[in-house]
């Protein structure tokens, strides 16, 4: 990594070359095999981006279904099965997988993950043997369809409070189903308008007149192609994209199904009536179920970084195509890429792409070692939650804002559906709000600084959070978090005394880790301040977390901005000299400094920041633009996005 602060005019500099196939053959990692069979598989399927505008509503869905099925016949979307069952064994291969499928059609991207990660996840970390012996071989294959029957109308990201309930009847030793009210119906459920056959329903459980909190069942929806006795199906219709898929609302009335429905690996219900349970405490274990989900928001963030991906593809390329305006009387029009305005637009995003690209490394590697097994421990698994949370924040707002912009980097001919970016922004958009709503999930992961992921952290909701922050742990939190003890830690790592963030080279990645750790520690010491003082004040915890809310989201926003450049860093560190670690530190010293100079008033405000050292971070990131401006095809064709699928005749050739 570039470790001064010379300009690209300085002597001393040479533009780096970049070896494509292995930067490709890097990013693509351990898993290189299964991604390529996706694009391959894409490649043949290519012509369902065409037929996206061209097929009435029910066609599209229906050539969506064929192709997961055929898909599925390849092995790729059943990497994450047992073998025994006919899959792939690999969890990280499935989300592997899943992320590569981004650069196609979405709507299959969705399709895929309601069959195979939700409606099949839930059987397999929920069910027992029983469910798997009974679903897993005919759902690897899409033989048999399903749903996951989570959401309500009334009711989506506060699960606790659904509104289904299912009654045991232990004379008939079956589970009824009833939907009580409208807001409790099942809605925007993928596959319940069409192809799905059976749904995976989460309902409050009723035993012996008492409420045991949500339970997961598998129930019949469909019979010979027709709605289950009970059950009723509607269609969500039309919506602003994925119009592959067949989202439907569903409701219960008085739905029957056998005591072996419930998917009882963490509870169950004895033939007499009995609730039986290894996790006592009912906090803890409807986390812990909610927990074995986590795979969800670990594939939709994948997704989204490969959605950005496939936008800024096509905007590099028809930037370094198109011209306009001759820069003197005379002389040819300039191209797009050469402008410092538009490397300004395009190049931070190429840089933030990559970085999140590692950080999703990171997490698919952390949920692979916890959910095969290598890792035990459990507070690597709160961390997983936490980390998968945040991830999946960062990288959908990302993927909406990148997808934005190279629309507008493609004037009036990005506005072509032809060019792609009409499908990816309606598609995309949707990623910022299912898996939970990225808000919320900020706010989990704030929950997991504020409580130093405790043993309790599953058991805790907000007014559980602030009243853990105000007890006895809060004096260890503030003393850990004090300016002073912030001050003596980044001191440590950089020369200068206390001149420190002053003194040090801007392109020194230690300088920028101890910036975002800074920033961190100390809105973490701010949050759980306000928390104390309110409580302190005898103010109620509910009304007090909700005026500390923008804090913590902050908060949350700045922990994971730390993980990803703790992740990009460590990435180029590891490299072997040569042109591909000097292009990634050269796009590892864009991101860190956009992300300061992007929140700069903060830096300021806390005196971290002059407004001549500010001066000359903005100065640096457009001198890293120039450098970077001659690699940015190799940049972007290094992500393998097949030609086939970009489409765009008049941007990119």
């Amino acid at each position: 990594m570039v470790t001064d602060e010379a300009s690209t005019e300085a002597s001393g500099y040479t533009q780096p070359e970049i070896d494509v196939p292995a930067l490709a053959a890097l990013l693509d990692g351990e898993y290189a095999e299964i991604r390529e069979l996706v694009r391959s598989n894409l490649k043949t399927y290519a012509s369902i981006l065409d037929e996206a505008d061209e097929l009435s509503l029910d066609a599209y869905r229906e050539r969506v279904r064929e192709l997961v099925v055929e898909m599925a016949a390849t092995g790729q979307t059943g990497m994450g099965f047992p073998r025994e069952y006919g899959g792939g064994g690999d969890v990280g291969a499935s989300i592997a997988a899943f992320e590569t499928l981004a650069f196609g059609d979405l709507s299959v991207l969705v399709k895929v993950g309601v069959q195979f990660g939700l409606f099949g996840g839930a059987i397999l970390q929920l069910g027992t043997e029983r469910h798997h012996d009974a679903y897993l071989p005919d759902l690897i294959t899409g033989k048999l369809m399903g749903c996951f029957a989570m959401t309500e109308t009334g009711h989506g990201s506060n699960v606790q409070k659904l509104g289904t309930v299912a009654r045991y009847d232990a004379q008939s030793q079956e589970f009824v189903l009833t939907t009580p009210d409208e807001q409790a119906r099942k809605d925007y459920i993928g596959n319940a308008a069409r192809h799905g056959e059976v749904a995976v329903v989460f309902a409050q459980l009723e035993v012996d007149g008492a409420s045991e909190g949500v339970h997961a069942f598998v129930v019949p929806i469909r019979a010979g192609g027709e709605p289950a006795p009970g059950v009723r199906i509607e269609d969500d219709g039309r919506k602003m994209g994925l119009n592959g898929v067949d989202n439907g609302r569903l409701h219960f009335d008085g739905v029957r199904v056998p005591r072996e429905a419930l998917l009882n690996r963490f509870a169950d219900v004895t033939p007499e009536g009995v609730y039986e349970s290894p996790i006592d405490n009912p906090n803890r274990r409807f986390f812990t179920m909610l927990g074995t989900l986590v795979q969800g928001r670990v594939s939709v963030g994948g997704a989204a970084v490969n959605a950005a991906k496939v936008a800024l593809t096509v905007a590099t390329r028809y930037a370094t195509r198109r011209r306009q305006f001759e820069p003197a009387p005379g002389e040819q029009e300039q191209l797009l890429l050469d402008y410092g305005l538009h490397q300004r637009r395009l190049l931070p995003l190429i840089a933030r792409t990559y970085a999140l690209h590692f950080a999703q490394d990171v997490v698919r590697t952390r949920l692979h070692e916890v959910f095969s097994g290598i890792e035990t421990d459990a507070q690597a698994r709160r961390e997983l939650e936490a980390r998968a949370a945040g991830t999946k924040a960062l990288t959908t707002w990302h993927a909406t804002r990148t997808i934005q912009e190279c629309r507008e980097a493609c004037g009036g001919a990005g506005y072509l559906s032809v060019n792609r970016f009409a499908a990816l922004k309606s598609d995309s958009d949707i990623f910022t709000t299912f898996e939970g709503d990225n808000h919320v999930l900020l706010q989990l992961v704030a929950k997991g600084l504020l409580t130093d992921y405790a043993s309790e952290f599953e058991d805790l909701d907000q007014l559980g959070t602030v009243r853990h922050v105000t007890g006895l742990a809060v004096e260890t939190l503030l003393e850990k978090t004090s300016a002073h003890k912030l001050l003596e830690r980044v001191r440590d790592l950089l020369p200068g005394g206390d001149a420190w963030d002053q003194e040090a080279g801007l392109l020194d990645s230690e300088y920028q880790l101890a910036m975002v750790r800074y920033r961190e520690e100390h809105m973490l010491a701010g949050v759980a301040r306000r928390l104390k003082r309110g409580v302190d004040q005898k103010r109620d915890p509910g009304a007090v977390f909700s005026q500390v809310q923008d804090h913590v989201i902050a908060l949350a926003h700045a922990h994971v901005e730390r993980l990803v450049l703790e992740a990009f860093v460590a990435k180029v560190r590891e490299l072997p000299e040569g042109g591909e670690k000097v292009a990634l530190g050269l796009l590892c010293d864009l991101f860190a400094l956009s992300v300061i100079e992007g929140d700069r008033a903060w830096f300021m405000e806390h005196g971290r920041l002059t407004g001549q050292r500010s001066k000359a971070i903005t100065r640096e990131v457009n001198d890293l633009c120039r450098k970077i401006r001659p690699l940015a095809l190799d940049l972007v064709d290094a992500w393998g996005v097949p030609p086939e699928l970009l489409r765009a005749p008049e941007l990119v050739g």
